[in-house]
């Protein structure tokens, strides 16, 4: 899940990892809510709790657009395989934000009209990051074939830089 996080930055030590938590979230809205508050759990345990405003912001909108875009509306859940799934992996120097969702549509920022109450998410999420992108989730198991895994739904992540010694 993280090799596309290396395009264009320094190597990531794997010795400088300090910290994973991960949450599942149903398909429901009040999930972000809930992603809310497992951020700023884990950025307290992290003593991040100055990073909390930007990066709830940008869990909020990673967490709404995979509850709104990337669920389908006329299957029922999988029971075994949660919808969606909020990733925070902090390095001494990076924070990075990644919901994992179902869908295999590339996210879309799009220009929202003045008036409009939506359609910003994507805005916000590089506004208040300092990069974000997506990539295919592969899924190992069953479905992995002898070319690979096979693509399962896909990945947005967002990276914060921290200061050194943070």
């Amino acid at each position: 899940m993280l090799a596309p996080l290396r395009q264009g930055l320094p190597p990531i030590d794997p010795t400088a990892v300090s910290g994973s938590a991960t949450c599942t979230l149903p398909a429901r809205y009040e999930a972000v809510s809930g992603a809310r508050r497992f951020t700023r759990t884990t950025l307290t345990g992290w003593g991040l709790d100055d990073r909390f405003d930007d990066v709830a912001l940008v869990v909020s909108e990673l967490v709404t657009n995979a509850l709104r875009h990337a669920l389908p509306g006329d299957t029922a859940p999988d029971p075994k395989e949660p919808p969606v799934r909020l990733h925070l992996m902090r390095w001494s120097s990076r924070l990075v934000c990644a919901v994992r969702d179902p869908s295999r549509e590339s996210p879309v920022a799009s220009e929202a009209a003045d008036s409009a109450e939506s359609g910003r998410g994507l805005f916000l999420v590089e506004s208040f990051s300092d990069s974000w992108g997506w990539h295919p989730s592969p899924v190992l198991g069953p479905e992995t074939t002898a070319a690979g895994a096979v693509p399962r739904g896909k990945v947005v992540w967002a990276l914060f830089r921290l200061c050194d010694g943070t």
